[in-house]
């Protein structure tokens, strides 16, 4: 079976430009299989088209992507849990939820919404994935000063030079592109790539 750090030579044969940021993927797929080998899980943030991406993200976490994920099934399980389902890495979409969202927005400060998502749902050893193509995005950053101060880790995918967000990352994967959407079109491999990674280490057998 292919290795974690064989999808990311293959990531980065086909996508040189990447290159430069290739050690941060690296520590970032790292960061993540501690983080779920540790009980915990994974918190996306991010606006628009990388709201949608933190969608797509956990999808490729929550159940197979690229490989079969053997399960544990307890005798309590039913009958056909080891048939039916699959292994899943808890990962959860925080512009998903929708209801609070607009509560939020209505009845308090917006710029703070995925804060209070990180402090409501964050727990010792889960991880904070901030998406932001700038890196200045106000609420995006709310959240990731959010996770420092509760000792969560956070990882930041970004532009060339990261913004704001840099500094607030460990560590901030920077796209090495400045327009949205050319970014946004180097996020999609590289999020597959740690999916596929994370997958790798974590379903070895």
């Amino acid at each position: 079976m292919i290795t974690a750090s064989e999808i990311l030579e293959s990531l980065l044969r086909e996508k040189p430009k990447l290159s430069a940021c290739g050690g941060a993927i690296d520590a970032a797929a790292r960061l993540l299989v501690n983080c779920f080998r540790s009980g915990g899980k994974l918190l996306i943030c991010g606006n628009g088209g990388s709201a949608a991406d933190g969608d797509h993200i956990s999808a490729e976490l929550l159940k197979s992507f690229r490989r079969k994920r053997p399960l544990e099934i307890s005798a309590k399980a039913p009958p056909w849990a080891a048939e039916k389902l699959q292994g899943a890495l808890p990962a959860v979409p925080l512009a998903n939820f929708s209801a609070f969202m607009t509560a939020f927005s209505n009845d308090c400060d917006p710029e703070y919404a995925f804060a209070q998502l990180v402090f409501a749902l964050g727990k010792e050893h889960d991880v904070l994935l901030s998406i932001s193509t700038s890196g200045n995005s106000p609420n995006v950053l709310r959240a990731c000063e959010t996770a420092k101060a509760m000792k969560l880790k956070v990882v930041g995918l970004g532009g060339s030079d990261g913004g704001k967000m840099l500094n607030l990352c460990d560590p901030c994967i920077c796209a090495p592109e400045n327009e949205t959407h050319l970014i946004q079109e180097l996020h999609l491999p590289i999020y597959h790539g740690l999916c596929a990674m994370v997958e790798a280490d974590i379903f070895s057998a």
